[in-house]
């Protein structure tokens, strides 16, 4: 993978509470309630978001005592007729030109970084802008991947927008002076999973409104910020000691491995996008955001497509009620064709072809970041970017985490939010390309009689936001008992959690009799699983089943959910919808 920084994640860095820089992702607060900063502006209650901007550095200059090939290094390429073969395709050519590429990339990003000397200590000046922090302070973490056949590793990274007052700059741009000295909030949460082979890319959004059990976080000063008492905003982890606490609490609901994180704040959203040159964006009507009470983010466009930058592109992120129903689903979305419009942008302008450009945005982005140490130099944050463009942007997907509205509140959507985790815990695609797990197959060994097979029945439709339904394993068991599976009961003394309803056998002799059951059911048979963990055919109800007599169908172990509102990073034609009490 390159240098991409994957190293140190054990290490306790300190974490810098005042003015903590953010980049990459975006958004802002909004509601004065539950943890929301009171708006005292223009929408000093909206977010701010932004893409990723790891390929934006130039690389570390080489240690002039080194030889200019490094070990094992061949000579220039021969002029004509020096006898070397091509091969098929030209091989060795292909080589040459790969190697002239790179030394004369290496070359550049020296020039970038200075003349006369001073390469290496505006190397340093850039390495000292960056903010870091510790990439995980909570009680949980999630797994390592296990590496595919060829020895790769998906990377996960973790993009936070902080709504942090705790600068003169960021108060122009939204949030009154009471609110300084506050505990940020991470009112923009986007997990960026790459695959393996870097085919392909996801990009997870979790709205700042979701309610959620935050773990015991203890910052790197020691003092320990103790886990939620129940369910909280999502937002609020990053005022528990800091980003890290946000990756735990990502970890803990996910399962997912969290490899490095990038926050940026309001002012880091303004200065990239002015970097840049402007982010093309599309309206389908007339937009202002304004609310009586001074809520509205203050953007006004023209229908159609435009090029934001500086503070509009800061309005677009924080759009809330302009856009869609007026949730904070709505600017969701607007962040993800920000995000998708930006990286287009920076594939095209952030390159050694453009030094100026280049040094530009990096000087921009490492004073924007706080990072993990993982990233915390200007090579790690190149040796990023590097993985990050291997990915095309047709085969980049962006989504929202599945949800359910609780109140004025989102909780995870019961078996679809899970479906989308456990597609990127297991590195499949989201735009359903490339290669598939294989499909489980029948037991060779049958089943006995319907009326032989004995069931046991539990209840796990238990959420972090809802309670077990009630008598949900004693009305499963009667319809299998009706489907003539007459040994079935339930187990009326205990309610587990299982977010998806599953079937499991404790050994190969009973392989045949819980397929039986499944296919009886309805339920798939990728739901049927061996397992130490019982004693006879046990069906766990979820919570993807808390009512109802048939099993609700659901999509294909490999799809993600319709409900997680797929948008391709290539798609430029998409235009935001505007709420129509917003147009003018």
């Amino acid at each position: 993978m390159g240098r991409s920084g994957m190293r140190g994640e054990g290490s306790r860095p300190r974490v810098r509470r005042a003015g903590a820089s953010a980049r990459s992702g975006t958004e802002l607060v909004d509601d004065p309630a539950e943890g929301d900063h009171a708006p005292d502006g223009p929408d000093a209650g909206e977010g701010a978001g932004g893409g990723s901007v790891a390929a934006l550095a130039p690389r570390e200059p080489r240690d002039p005592s080194r030889p200019a090939g490094g070990a094992g290094s061949r000579p220039g390429p021969k002029g004509p007729g020096d006898g070397r073969r091509t091969g098929r395709g030209g091989r060795p050519a292909r080589r040459r030109r790969r190697r002239v590429l790179r030394w004369s990339a290496m070359v550049l990003a020296v020039l970038i970084l200075g003349t006369s000397g001073a390469g290496y200590l505006y190397y340093r000046h850039l390495n000292g802008n960056i903010r870091k922090g510790e990439l995980n302070i909570g009680e949980h973490k999630a797994p390592t991947p296990t590496p595919n056949a060829a020895g790769q590793t998906p990377l996960n990274i973790l993009l936070i927008g902080s709504d942090s007052r705790n600068s003169e700059e960021n108060l122009r741009l939204g949030g009154g002076r009471d609110n300084v000295g506050a505990a940020p909030l991470a009112d923009v949460q986007m997990l960026v999973h790459v695959s393996a082979d870097r085919s392909n890319m996801s990009v997870i959004s979790m709205p700042r409104d979701t309610l959620v059990e935050i773990p015991t976080c203890t910052d790197p000063e020691g003092e320990v910020h103790e886990a939620s008492r129940g369910r909280v905003m999502t937002n609020q982890s990053l005022g528990r000691g800091g980003a890290g606490c946000t990756v735990a609490t990502w970890e803990k609901l996910t399962d997912i491995h969290i490899n490095h994180f990038i926050q940026v704040d309001f002012a880091g959203v303004v200065d990239m996008a002015d970097a840049i040159g402007g982010v093309p964006v599309c309206v389908d009507k007339n937009i202002y955001s304004h609310t009586a009470d001074d809520k509205g983010s203050g953007l006004k466009l023209p229908e159609g497509t435009h090029s934001v930058q500086g503070e509009q592109a800061l309005q677009w992120l924080r759009t809330r009620y302009g856009f869609g129903d007026g949730s904070d689903i709505g600017r969701a979305k607007a962040q993800h064709m920000y995000m998708s419009s930006m990286v287009r942008e920076l594939r095209e302008n952030a390159t050694l072809s453009n030094p100026g450009k280049l040094r530009a945005l990096a000087e921009t982005a490492t004073r924007a970041l706080t990072v993990d140490r993982g990233l915390d130099t200007v090579m790690k944050l190149y040796d990023l970017g590097e993985e990050l463009r291997k990915v095309p942007p047709e085969r980049i997907t962006m989504t929202t985490m599945p949800f359910d509205y609780l109140g004025p509140r989102v909780v995870p959507k019961p078996g679809e939010a899970e479906q989308l985790f456990r597609l990127v815990r297991e590195d499949v695609p989201l735009d359903g390309k490339g290669k598939k797990r294989k499909k489980p197959k029948a037991s060779d060994d049958p089943a006995a009689v319907d009326s032989e097979i004995a069931v046991h029945v539990v209840n796990g439709t238990r959420t972090d936001a809802l309670a077990p339904a009630a008598g949900r394993a004693s009305a499963v068991a009667q319809l299998l008992v009706a489907e003539g599976f007459t040994r079935s009961a339930a187990d009326t003394q205990r309610a587990v959690v299982e977010d998806r309803t599953v079937i499991r056998y404790p050994s190969a002799e009973l392989e045949g009799d819980a397929q039986r059951v499944a296919k009886v059911m309805g339920i798939p048979l990728s739901s049927v699983q061996r397992s130490t963990d019982v004693t006879g055919v046990t069906l766990t109800v979820g919570a993807d089943w808390r009512e109802g007599n048939a099993f609700p169908e659901r999509a294909e172990d490999d799809a993600a959910p319709k409900s997680a509102d797929l948008l391709n990073g290539a798609d430029e034609g998409t235009c935001m919808e505007v709420n129509p009490d917003f147009t003018y």
